[in-house]
């Protein structure tokens, strides 16, 4: 049966799949089949003998390890593809942790905090530390911690580096080691680990426990890494210390991928596999199935502009498919309005549905022009990378309760809500726990447990309340021992009151957050139920909470995909469109102008260029503003120096501007005499070679574009005779509307019209542009 699937494969991807041991590299260009390579390895390497549990398969995203784990499951059937451990960095080194967390002095219950609560953490420790919040900036000197553990620089080798402190010192904030060190105290005392620890503390355990070492490279014999260029020097250190017995390692990657450096990903990591292990086999994937020829070579001629890269080149048997398109708009505004409208169109016409567009932007802040723009034509789409469900706020109360349920030393989850809803327990009581505690080198809960033998000075009623807090979450721990994820997470959102809390709130705001927790116990209900067909696993509280802590925005399913997808190009890695708008296309936002200051930073830049082109099978636009609003001010922009970098020939210029080309005197020119004013529009641009980027040629000439005149459009006259009220209208700037009234004759003819944004509008029909679709 392997046979069959293996014959599917061209023979480029078949070399690697049949490759068994040694270490070995395959470089995967864009869209070439690189996840179908690992995938088709490991049923082949488990069709030979190898047993499931000693392989070991790492992915970026819990999407993915899914997927490669669903179809090897319709290769070798699924109870022996329960037993491979696949999975994400973080979620398969997390398992291990928990396994071997004694060594360390963690609970095998130890809690993940996410970003936001290291960031509350962090925030609390700079106010009991009296420092300046406006120069220790919570979020700030996450990152900086953040960076740290990455590069496996812990509080101990900070202390020993004293350029690190220099460095501290010069930007002005000489206390980061000590913020740094109180903050692993703390997680340390409340059972917890950061996303960075799950890294740093695995290689701990790998390099003080040699015995550890032993176990897991004796298990793992086979090791495959996808996207092996986005591993940072943590990943990097583990996965060669796990491998250094046996030497079976395979990584798969795309140097011209590599997009992750602001996270600490290294793309040496790649660049130098063939120098970290002897007798490497490198196998090159240059087929590319997705795009079109015209993407594809775009691409390419992109991607060669860089220096630093592997050499390879990726082409592909498709359709030679349309040029990419290339718009000016004369805004941020219109550019959003362009995308929205031009969207609409190729729904109408080739009846493609909204789950077969994303727009893809450099920065988050540009989506808001391009959500104006949707909503006003009714199209239906999804912002990823926004506010995360598990970070709304109703949500992240129900799972603190969870979480102290699992492990009440998490002091995060406890400080959160000890007094959600309001039980009398104030902020003044909570500061004394948080002292004793400190003081006693004992969690907050602890000092509870134990409140009747310290002297903290509160009177009787306190004392009462912090004991009955105590006895509910004891209480919820002995329901915890014999039901699932879903019946205590019911159970602790009626018990605890947040309900009743949320019910007494009637505005519609107050009603969505209790809708938001009816959905969160619905997925509690749905995990729970696939727990069932996972060997070992009972769909316990404790498998839910880590579940959560370790999902991606993109793992997320939202129940409806037909929706145009909006998000950062980062986050759009992995992911594919048949049309794809790379929008805000401008010098200073793509390339961003933090990262212009070194070559590597620019190459960087370029190839973020590189994967968004590359996410569209079959059309893609450029677009990009003239003027776009920075801090409330307009200011003039130019064209992106990556457009010139692809070659022309795959390349169609277009426009889409509200006005015409027109000359605009700077004086009154009727003092030369009478002037005939209607020749002054300026002549047809030609196609012929398009302006300099530096200002050579009038900004108003663009290479290439069919000229917009300024007369009223030529459906315009239609309207005299064929719009009726009643009608439905789509306009551009407006949106969707219904026409009310029609006054006037000839060229002063008006539409009354009411639109579902703006109100009621009237306009000239000469000059109006609109579509009737109803």
């Amino acid at each position: 049966m392997i046979n069959e699937y293996i014959n599917q494969l061209n023979e480029a991807q078949r070399a690697p799949v049949l490759q068994k041991d040694g270490p070995m590299i395959v470089i995967a260009g864009a869209g070439s089949g690189k996840t179908r390579v690992l995938t088709m390895r490991i049923a082949y390497l488990m069709s030979l003998g190898v047993d499931a549990f000693n392989i070991l398969s790492l992915t970026f995203t819990n999407k993915a390890a899914r997927e490669m784990k669903k179809r090897i499951s319709d290769i070798v059937g699924s109870n022996e593809a329960k037993n491979l451990w696949m999975g994400t960095f973080h979620s398969v080194f997390a398992k291990i942790l928990r396994i071997e967390a004694e060594k360390l002095g963690y609970p095998s219950n130890f809690t993940i905090y996410d970003a936001q609560d290291s960031v509350r953490l962090i925030g609390a420790i700079i106010k009991e530390m009296q420092l300046d919040k406006d120069i220790y900036k919570p979020k700030q000197v996450f990152s900086r911690i953040s960076s740290y553990k990455n590069s496996l620089i812990t509080v101990k080798a900070y202390f020993n580096n004293p350029e690190l402190q220099e460095q501290d010192a010069m930007s002005k904030k000489p206390r980061i080691g000590e913020i740094y060190n109180n903050y692993v105290e703390r997680c340390f005392k409340s059972g917890a680990m950061d996303f960075d620890d799950l890294l740093l503390k695995t290689n701990e355990l790998l390099n003080r426990f040699p015995d550890v070492l032993a176990k897991y490279q004796d298990r793992f014999r086979y090791i495959l890494v996808d996207e092996y260029q986005d591993t940072n020097h943590s990943q990097y250190l583990i996965v060669r210390a796990l491998s250094d017995r046996f030497q079976n390692i395979c990584v798969v990657g795309d140097d011209a991928q590599s997009i992750y450096a602001f996270r600490g990903a290294n793309i040496n990591n790649i660049l130098n596999f063939q120098k970290d292990y002897a007798d490497v086999q490198t196998f090159r994937l240059e087929q590319n199935y997705r795009s079109t020829k015209n993407i594809v070579q775009a691409a390419n001629s992109i991607i060669d502009k860089n220096k630093t890269k592997l050499e390879k080149v990726v082409w592909t048997h498709n359709q030679d498919g349309p040029k990419i398109k290339v718009n000016r708009s004369i805004t941020d505004g219109e550019e959003g309005r362009f995308v929205a409208s031009t969207i609409f169109e190729e729904k109408m016409r080739n009846q493609m549905k909204n789950g077969e567009f994303a727009i893809l932007y450099r920065t988050n802040a540009q989506s808001r022009a391009m959500e104006d723009a949707l909503r006003k034509r009714d199209i239906p789409y999804r912002i990823y990378g926004g506010l995360s469900f598990y970070q709304r706020k109703e949500i992240k109360d129900v799972l603190c309760y969870l979480r102290l349920v699992i492990n009440p030393k998490d002091e995060e989850a406890l400080v959160r809500v000890i007094n959600y809803p309001a039980r009398g327990i104030g902020d003044s009581t909570v500061e004394k726990l948080t002292v004793a505690a400190n003081h006693y080198k004992r969690s907050i809960f602890e000092v509870m447990e134990n409140i009747d033998k310290i002297d903290l000075k509160l009177n009787s009623g306190t004392k009462r309340k912090l004991e009955d807090f105590v006895m509910m979450i004891k209480s919820f721990q002995v329901i915890n021992e014999n039901q699932d994820a879903f019946f205590l997470a019911e159970h602790v959102s009626k018990k605890t009151g947040l309900i009743q809390e949320l019910k007494k709130d009637g505005t519609p705001e107050g009603i969505a957050r209790i809708e938001n927790i009816e959905e969160l116990l619905n997925g509690i209900k749905d995990f729970t139920e696939g727990q069932k067909e996972i060997d070992g696993a009972r769909g316990a509280l404790s498998e839910f909470l880590e579940d959560v802590a370790l999902a991606t925005d993109l793992d997320k399913d939202t129940g409806d995909d037909d929706r145009v997808a909006l998000m950062t190009i980062h986050l759009a890695k992995g992911l594919e469109f048949p049309t794809v708008f790379v929008v805000g296309m401008e010098e200073d936002l793509f390339p961003s102008a933090m990262s212009l200051n070194t070559r590597s930073e620019l190459e960087e830049e370029r190839r973020l260029f590189y994967v968004a082109l590359t996410r569209a099978e079959h059309q893609a636009y450029l677009t990009y503003a003239q003027s776009r609003y920075r801090w409330g001010k307009l200011m003039d922009s130019e064209p992106s120096r990556f457009i010139e970098e692809i070659d022309d020939q795959y390349l169609e210029y277009i426009s889409h501007t509200e006005t015409g080309y027109r000359y605009k005197p700077m004086m009154d020119m009727d003092i030369f005499g009478d002037v005939d004013k209607s020749k002054l529009r300026l002549a047809k641009p030609t196609n012929g070679t398009p302006p300099k980027r530096y200002g050579e040629e009038p900004s108003s000439t663009i290479r290439k574009l069919k000229p917009v005149t300024g007369n009223a459009p030529a459906s315009a006259n239609l309207f005299d005779s064929k719009l009726v009220p009643g009608n439905i209208v789509m306009h551009e700037r407006f949106g969707k509307g219904e026409v009310l009234n029609l006054e006037g004759v000839g060229a002063d003819k008006k539409a009354e019209i009411k639109f579902d944004v703006g109100g009621i509008k009237k306009l000239l029909l000469r000059f109006a542009k609109l579509d009737v679709i109803g």
